[in-house]
């Protein structure tokens, strides 16, 4: 026996004699039996389990036992109760099914595991280990399909994505996650049946989006959901995006662009949002001139369409303001030129002030945004950032660059000035914060003699 799998045995033998005990039959199942035959490292220390127990059977055999007991599930069958750090949640075998018109499971209970497994999404989870004797329950070939690097559904996959649409989904992140080839069949349920996510939450949807992003590579995933249709559904803006031609990345269009900055971005959640929507303005900018096609402007617009299809999507409003920002900033670096001076001490303020707590995922955006075949320009456009970042790096040594505002506060442009809060406030603000980027720090009292110059020209 692997020692991860021993180690998984030891963790779950107790509770597996408990219900051995009583007469019931508990199963490990989920992503812990998927991962543990593909050798991946588990992932936090939640443990799913099913069994014939009722939801008032499985309570009772684990209060007493366990160190806390939760039932917010109870009435959708599962049970929660955590025995030291080790979180499980027992749910009772059962078969649910989506009515056309709801977006919530009708559930309904079963005796057999075979039942519950039929039910699960793809065959490469719907797999079982039998406690306390380890007994793997695999009725629908998963081990076979992850030896083959294949997605498939346990029963026809038009029944399984009629059961919970958002399947659909999932299943793009097991292509890109897993590198799992999609069956045939699943393919043409996904483009057949796509109209059917409609049904399911934006916020369900948005959590499992945000789990394709942080894959190591999701650009399968991504491909996936534009071939099938159903981006159609949730992000009409990334089809959207292979109508256009891009040729200042030599892309044939803009949507193999953009999931290649999906791609080399770094797994962070908010970068790769941000990668997935940077381009997102380019069809609405598009305008054809003497000098070939350009978007301009298209980061202003992207900003507000980005804005608009994260409120779709439920994302909470400092999400969407981190995302937004960085795709509003995302050409910055590139108005820069070393001809125009380059990266004075008063631009790196400006970008970074601009940047704000996002500077670093805004540099990385930037590298990502690189995807040019063109070495020489690679190459070159890689030593202008590292350049960059070496000018932030030698400006924060000499002073507050993260954070970078007047050399005074408001209560003290009042004091000294002798005025009450109002629009002239401000606009002292607004000249000493000028001064600041483009001079450095001046220090309180170089800072008060150049207000009172301010203040007399304005008198």
């Amino acid at each position: 026996m692997p020692e991860r799998l021993q180690r998984l045995v030891a963790e779950t033998a107790e509770i597996g004699k408990r219900f051995e005990a009583a007469g019931r039959r508990l199963y490990l199942v989920g992503g812990v039996v998927r991962d543990v035959l593909l050798g991946v490292p588990r992932d936090g220390k939640d443990l799913d389990f099913t069994t014939d127990a009722r939801p008032d059977e499985i309570e009772a055999l684990v209060r007493g036992w366990a160190d806390a007991v939760w039932t917010q599930g109870k009435r959708f069958g599962t049970i929660g109760c955590r025995k030291g750090d080790v979180q499980l949640e027992i749910t009772t075998h059962r078969a649910e099914v989506y009515t056309p018109d709801s977006r919530k499971p009708t559930v309904a209970f079963a005796d057999a595991i075979e039942a519950d497994l039929s039910r699960r999404d793809f065959t490469v989870n719907a797999m079982a280990l039998r406690l306390p004797d380890t007994e793997l329950i695999d009725p629908f070939g998963g081990v076979a399909d992850l030896a083959a690097r294949r997605l498939r559904t346990p029963l026809a996959p038009e029944e399984s994505f009629s059961d919970d649409p958002l399947r659909m989904l999932r299943a793009a992140r097991f292509v890109a996650g897993y590198e799992l080839e999609p069956d045939a069949a699943l393919v043409d349920a996904v483009k057949a049946m796509h109209g059917r996510l409609e049904i399911v939450s934006r916020e369900r949807i948005r959590d499992e989006l945000d789990k394709l992003m942080v894959v190591a590579r999701p650009g399968a995933g991504l491909w996936f959901v534009v071939r099938t249709g159903l981006a159609d559904e949730f992000l009409p803006e990334l089809p959207g995006l292979a109508l256009e031609q891009d040729p200042i990345h030599r892309h044939k269009d803009v949507l193999a662009h953009t999931i290649a900055v999906v791609e080399r971005a770094r797994p962070d959640r908010l970068l790769r949002l941000a990668a997935l929507f940077h381009d997102i303005g380019k069809p609405r900018t598009r305008r054809v001139g003497s000098a070939g096609v350009s978007f301009h402007h298209h980061e202003v617009v992207g900003a507000r369409m980005t804005r608009e299809r994260m409120k779709e999507l439920r994302y909470s409003n400092d999400d969407i303001e981190a995302v937004v920002r960085l795709v509003e900033l995302h050409l910055r670096f590139h108005g820069y030129s070393e001809g125009d001076g380059g990266w004075t001490d008063s631009a790196v303020r400006r970008y970074a002030r601009d940047a704000g707590p996002l500077l670093d995922l805004l540099n990385q955006l930037t590298r990502a945004d690189c995807t040019t075949r063109n070495k020489r320009r690679a190459e070159e456009l890689e030593r202008r950032m590292d350049m960059l970042e070496r000018r932030i790096a030698e400006l924060r040594e000499r002073e507050e660059l993260d954070s970078v505002r007047p050399d005074v506060d408001g209560r003290r442009v009042m004091e000294h000035l002798g005025v009450r809060p109002g629009p002239v406030v401000g606009q002292a603000l607004a000249y000493l914060l000028e001064l600041r980027l483009e001079e450095g720090p001046l220090g309180e009292d170089e800072a008060l003699r150049r207000l009172d110059e301010w203040w007399a020209s304005q008198s």
